[in-house]
Order: C-alpha cells, then structure tokens, then sequence
C-alpha cells in the first residue's frame, strides 16, 4: 500500500517501498542491529542492547534516566521504530524518540514524545517541529490503543515537501514545506536519531499535577525493529550535499522523494485521528496567539 501519491513511472518502485505486511495489528519491519546502529549515550548501564543486538531497553530509576543515538547521521528518510512504552503507572515519565541537528541555537528537531500516565489512563503522543531553533509547534494525541501491552510502528517521513508523522502506517500530523510562504523548514542540517527516557513530573503529566510514583521504578521502554532503509546517510565528507542533490533531482535510487502530498486515503486517515483523537493543536490555541496564528496554521 503506497502511502503517497506520486505521478512517476516509478511509482511502481513507491508501491513496494512502502509495502507493510500485517501482523495483529502491527506492521513488520526489517530490523537493524543495535550493536551497529547505536551508541547508549547515557544512563550509567540503564540502557541495555540485548539478544545479539536485536532489542533494546532504557529504564529510569530515581537517579537517573537514559538515552541512545545513532551512529550515523541523516538528511531525508523514512525511519521506523518498534517501541512498547512503560505499562502501568508512568505518571511523571517522558519516553522520547526523534531527530536532531543536535543542540545548538539554530538547530533542526523533529520530536515524538511519549508522556506518561496513571494506571488505566492514556498515554499524550506530544509532536513538535524546530526549525532553526524554533519549535512551538505542539500537536498532541492520545492513541487508538494501549501502547504499552505490545510493540507499535512509530515513524517519522522526513522529505523536502514535507514531514510527517504516523503509527503502524496510520498518519497522525504532517508539517509541509512552506518556504514559498516563509516558513522555515527544515532540509539543511543533517540529524541523528535519538531516544531517552527521563523523569518530567515537573510538566508531563496533567501540567505536573501528579508526580513521579518512584515504588514503581524502574520504568522501562523497549525497542525493536529499527529500519532506516529508505534514509539518506549523511555522516562524513560530501554525504550531506549528495543525499540534498538526490532529494532535488529525484534519483531513481531514492523513489520516496518523489512524493508530494498524501494520497485520498490517507488524507482521510490523517482527518479521522486529527477529528477523534488530538487533544491539542498549537494551531487553536488563540491565547497563544492574540495577534493571530502562525502562517503555517492556514496551510497545513
């Protein structure tokens, strides 16, 4: 099933590149391997590669939280991750997976973010796209499902038209390339991927109205079937300006550039999770905004 529309004979090419085989409600990916793809990058021994490389797991205890990122850095792609977010009571905990450009005032971001909840309640899916050190640009969601019994698709598609974001194929947000209209975007700036999990009791949940329950700890998010197969690698030398050149002529070796815009169905996919399940868009959040909403808020 092709998740964008594209009027190139290689759309053919795009049809198969975007198959997803089903599987009680997930979609299989190949996987990478942790042991080559990622570096624990903090944590003390909290983050764990596991089963010859082919899971992961970052815990948060009350003196530390973790993290990873990848070794290699990217300018365009689709990236899937397999995540089964912390079960029970997570109230208090952030679970974090996106890119970055990395930390610097102009930087480029690209951000899900899994803020935890009480027993029984569910999970806020918090989005947000920087842009030259510019995010603002919240989007929240609750999910259609317990992210917490079993493992689910979360990607983020990162082309020059557009970003977006989805779970187990189904489109939750897209932020399109508004230059044209003087919206920044971002297409510059390399970026790695990165996931952590932390303690925000201060903000994460309820506007940190209830706090971290630490006799729960420790808190545990697991990691499968990473697949960065359709990403331009960016890290060393001309990689950067080639995977921008690629992306600006539309080499048949990277056929998901070709994409413009959803096609109908998922376009009607997009409406229905936006209809039934966000629960806040930067975008109508007039006292944000009284001299009125951002350009990109008419557009997107």
């Amino acid at each position: 099933m092709a998740l964008f529309s594209c009027s190139s004979t290689n759309a053919a090419l795009l049809l198969l590149t975007f198959s997803l085989i089903i599987t009680s409600n997930n979609y299989v990916v190949s996987g990478g391997n942790y042991f080559e793809d990622f570096d624990i990058s903090w944590g003390e021994g909290r983050g764990k590669i596991l089963e010859n490389g082919d899971f992961l797991t970052l815990s948060l205890d009350n003196y530390s939280g973790s993290g990873f990122q990848s070794k290699k850095e990217y300018l365009f792609g689709k990236i899937d991750m397999q995540l089964k977010l912390v079960p029970g009571n997570s109230a208090g905990t952030v679970t974090a997976f996106y890119l970055s450009s990395g930390g610097g005032l102009k930087h480029d971001e690209i951000d899900f973010e899994f803020l935890g909840n009480v027993s029984g309640e569910p999970y806020t899916v918090h989005t947000n796209v920087y842009t030259q050190g510019k995010g603002d640009r919240e989007q929240q969601f609750h999910l259609w499902f317990d992210p917490t019994t079993d493992f689910h698709t979360y990607s983020l598609l990162w082309s020059p038209q557009t970003i977006l974001f989805s779970v187990d194929n189904t489109p939750l947000r897209e932020f399109k390339n508004l230059e044209n209209k003087g919206v920044p975007f971002p297409k510059n700036q390399p970026m790695k991927l990165y996931s952590s999990i932390w303690n925000a009791d201060q903000w994460a949940t309820r506007g940190g109205l209830i706090k971290t329950d630490w006799t729960q700890a420790p808190f545990i998010a697991s990691y499968r079937n990473f697949n960065a197969d359709d990403a331009c690698v960016a890290s060393g030398g001309d990689a950067a300006a080639y995977c921008a050149s690629a992306a600006a002529t539309k080499r048949r070796s990277s056929p998901w550039w070709l994409s413009e815009k959803l096609g109908p169905r998922y376009e009607a996919k997009l409406r229905w999770v936006q209809r039934n399940y966000m629960i806040y868009n930067y975008c109508t959040d007039a006292k944000r905004f009284p001299q009125g909403f951002p350009v990109e808020c008419y557009n997107n």
